[in-house]
């Protein structure tokens, strides 16, 4: 297994945890509380935690990370989708279903934003049911919507 490196950011929607490996971002986890452990960080996650702090600050609209995804066919299709939708829109579920080719497979697409293992960055927020309602977010419906709220007034 590879090594891991940590970075930790207090955003104004919780603490962050930065996950990469000498080569790739792996992954963005809100957490409950920062570790007491300190753990070792490298120049991606250091690059990161500065990125997601002039995103929060309103500094930043795309970010310029090396990142790896890894999961089904259908999970890195809906991501590289995700990775095209512009800051500070929202687009629905079955959008991003019409562009994987499936536009039934709304459902599908829910569950992989679930999974979207670097929310933010790869921007599940984005994503909407077709009623404007905000459903779902791993990081919490509240975080969602402070999220495009943020984006709104800065875009």
């Amino acid at each position: 297994m590879n090594e891991e490196f940590y970075s930790y950011f207090e955003s104004p929607i919780g603490f962050i945890e930065i996950i990469a490996d000498k080569n790739y971002l792996r992954a963005i986890t809100f957490i409950d509380e920062l570790p007491e452990e300190k753990k070792k960080g490298n120049k991606i996650t250091i690059s990161a935690r500065k990125q997601l702090k002039e995103y929060f600050n309103g500094k930043r609209k795309t970010f310029e990370l090396p990142f790896e995804l890894k999961g089904t066919e259908f999970q890195n299709e809906v991501w590289k989708a995700l990775t095209k939708i512009p800051f500070g829109s929202v687009v629905t579920y079955q959008d991003i279903a019409k562009l994987t080719g499936n536009e039934k497979a709304v459902r599908a697409v829910g569950s992989a934003n679930s999974k979207n293992p670097i929310p933010i960055i790869v921007p599940c927020h984005r994503v909407i049911a077709k009623n404007g309602k905000l459903s779902g977010y791993a990081g919490g419906v509240e975080r969602k919507e402070w999220l495009i709220e943020h984006e709104a007034k800065n875009s």
